[in-house]
């Protein structure tokens, strides 16, 4: 009989992070598949929240915590609104395939950042001081999580709506 246990389970601890970071990471992504542009762009909730603004804030958190925290790119040097508020503010010209790609972008450069470092390495350039990298994957494994919760519920009300329309993209 074969283990059904996945092969993650045994792994070191560093192994676990980087998996459940990237199944998060594409759980988010995923949020936007087989959705209409409009579909999207919704806003089922007073905040700023949609599906696609969401997508877009996970991109800006890999780049404020792997770009500025470990990179020590300013967010201003890479693009980024100053309040974290805006992160959910979509352009004209952000569709669903450009920010997927973007977020799948961006989510290499995180790795990319952190290839070589243990998860008791310092980060150096966040606006709290040094954090080791042990702290910063719960910190995003917390977010990502948060986030994805609202994409799934989110998601269910678009999808619940285009059924009873008998709609379907």
């Amino acid at each position: 009989m074969t283990n059904p246990r996945s092969p993650v389970f045994d792994a070191d601890l560093r192994v676990q992070f980087d998996a459940f970071l990237d199944e998060h990471r594409a759980a988010l992504n995923a949020c936007l598949n087989d959705l209409t542009e409009q579909e999207a762009r919704r806003h089922l909730v007073p905040s700023r929240t949609t599906l696609l603004g969401l997508v877009k804030h996970g991109i800006y958190v890999e780049r404020v915590w792997f770009g500025e925290a470990i990179g020590g790119v300013p967010r201003v040097e890479q693009g980024l609104p100053a309040d974290v508020s805006d992160s959910f503010l979509l352009s004209d010209t952000d569709t669903i395939a450009s920010i997927q790609a973007a977020h799948a972008e961006a989510c290499v450069a995180s790795r990319a950042a952190v290839a070589t470092m243990s998860l008791d390495d310092l980060a150096l350039g966040n606006r709290r001081g040094p954090l080791p990298l042990r702290w910063i994957y719960l910190h995003l494994l917390r977010e990502l999580a948060q986030h994805c919760g609202h994409a799934d519920i989110i998601r269910e009300q678009i999808l619940a709506e285009r059924h009873q329309r008998g709609n379907t993209p």
